[in-house]
């Protein structure tokens, strides 16, 4: 078996994940790898009233921003939208049903969001 210069440490039981690039923990890391893990880069927009008592609340996925610019935009949403909501586990949750003036706040920001759902 030959040995790649990729191949390295992926996971510790000290610190859990390792970054790929920097060779540190995932919480240590000061590479840009980090924050491109958060998203995937394609924006996707979508109404969901699941578990939620039949209100509606509207999510904004796959966001690759770190999580102070993620806070930051779900805050301009909520304000564009006047209505509260959150950011959990790199989604943006937005009370109520605002995909289409959620989709056009997205493209002033220079974002290229998408629909999904019904």
């Amino acid at each position: 078996m030959k040995s790649s210069s990729n191949s390295g440490l992926v996971y510790s039981t000290d610190s859990g994940r390792m970054c790929p690039d920097c060779r540190m923990p995932l919480a240590q890391c000061v590479c840009k790898a980090r924050a491109a893990s958060t998203g995937d880069g394609a924006v996707r927009v979508s109404r969901q009233t699941k578990g939620r008592g039949g209100k509606s609340v509207t999510l904004i996925k796959g966001l690759a921003l770190d999580p102070t610019a993620l806070a930051l935009l779900g805050k301009q949403l909520r304000t564009a939208c006047g209505s509260g909501g959150t950011v959990k586990d790199g989604v943006i949750e937005v009370q109520g049903d605002h995909c289409e003036l959620v989709m056009e706040a997205l493209r002033k920001h220079g974002h290229h969001p998408k629909r999904t759902g019904g």
